[in-house]
């Protein structure tokens, strides 16, 4: 499946929309994982425990994406992106969109 976030894929021809693709993921912190970024942000520097958190939930939400827009019979996911909201305090969701399309 190619995903590009551009709105087209060079040398190829878009020749129908079949829709928005979606993937999606909630997350929520984990207490030893807030303990220990606690104890980061006192001396400073990356919370690694955080991003090792979101980078997971990012190739989760992509991976679903691609599994929908298969679904939907697609060759390309144009203009993709990702984007994130908080649920509750604690949690977050990462959103992985784009545009389903098949070639000509």
């Amino acid at each position: 499946m190619i995903v590009t976030m551009s709105p087209e894929v060079p040398g190829r021809e878009i020749g129908e929309v079949l829709g928005i693709a979606r993937g999606n993921i909630v997350r929520a912190r984990f207490f030893g994982r807030d303990f220990i970024a606690g104890l980061r942000n006192i001396v400073g520097g990356e919370v690694n425990e955080y991003s090792e958190l979101l980078e997971e939930a990012r190739h989760t939400a992509f991976d679903r994406m691609v599994t929908d827009a298969g679904n939907l019979g697609a060759d390309a996911i144009v203009s993709f992106r990702f984007t994130t909201s908080a649920i509750m305090e604690g949690t977050a969701e990462i959103l992985a969109y784009g545009t389903a399309v098949k070639f000509k």
